[in-house]
């Protein structure tokens, strides 16, 4: 009687111990995990403050051309990114991409017309364009037109057969839809230097805008803030290729122009 008590006492004891080696490893390897979980998976942590404007003009226009220049940022990227004649397929998911799009035009090497999508577009040329540049060393190039019926932009791109230039991929929108896009359009300005200025309502002293000497601004700056009369226009430039465009919005607080755009 007593070998069974003491062997059950041990049996006991067995059990405890293991209990308790089991719960002690069990917290460890929680821990463990946790830490591990942590390191491959940590919880965010956003810092919103270092992403305030401190400047409320380029706040202003921010919030006004980034819906805008999104679209047209992955336009560019879409036709930047073929360098053959488009097949059916592009030329489908472009316009469906792009309903703003307006039209597409492929021309040879020599400028004439090999296909154009919709064959009768609603805005007619009013004289020819002229795509010139080193197709070698351009890859992007803009041509805007101004008929009776509002702006229209061109992008050119070129295309080749194994590395014979073969001719121009042109797709062409209005930029007054991109513009419809904003938030706030009635307050964005668009500047095509040495053409025109784009708005849908903006009050906007046109001919002063178009009388600065951008090509000297863009020298040394890609944003700043630039006084038309007694009016102040916070801008940021636009690159198309090497071509350029002008963002603009009437500045909320003149006296802010010389902090820089991010910081």
């Amino acid at each position: 009687m007593k070998t069974t008590l003491s062997a059950a006492a041990v049996l006991l004891i067995c059990l405890l111990c293991a209990c308790s080696t089991v719960d002690t490893t069990w917290k460890q390897t929680k821990e463990v995990a946790g830490k591990a979980k942590e390191f491959v998976d940590p919880a965010p942590e956003i810092d919103y403050d270092s992403y305030k404007f401190e400047n409320p003009n380029q706040e202003k226009l921010a919030l006004l051309f980034t819906p805008v220049d999104g679209p047209l940022s992955s336009l560019i990227n879409y036709i930047e990114d073929q360098d053959v004649y488009p097949p059916k397929e592009w030329v489908d998911l472009l316009f469906a991409r792009f309903p703003w799009a307006h039209s597409l035009i492929v021309a040879d090497a020599e400028g004439k017309m090999l296909e154009r999508v919709p064959p009768l577009p609603l805005k007619r040329f009013t004289q020819p364009l002229k795509f010139e540049a080193v197709w070698r060393e351009t890859f992007l190039k803009t041509v805007v037109d101004y008929p009776d019926l509002g702006p229209e932009l061109y992008i050119g791109t070129p295309f080749f057969k194994d590395v014979e230039f073969m001719g121009l991929i042109v797709v062409s929108f209005d930029p007054r839809d991109l513009m419809s896009m904003c938030p706030k359009p009635e307050e964005l300005i668009i500047v095509h230097p040495g053409g025109g200025v784009w708005s849908l309502g903006a009050e906007v002293n046109r001919e002063g805008l178009l009388a600065v000497d951008w090509p000297e601004l863009l020298k040394d700056n890609v944003q700043g803030q630039v006084q038309v009369g007694e009016e102040y226009y916070t801008w940021l430039v636009r690159y198309i290729g090497r071509d350029y465009f002008i963002y603009a919005t009437r500045s909320v607080d003149p006296k802010h122009s010389e902090s820089s755009w991010f910081f």
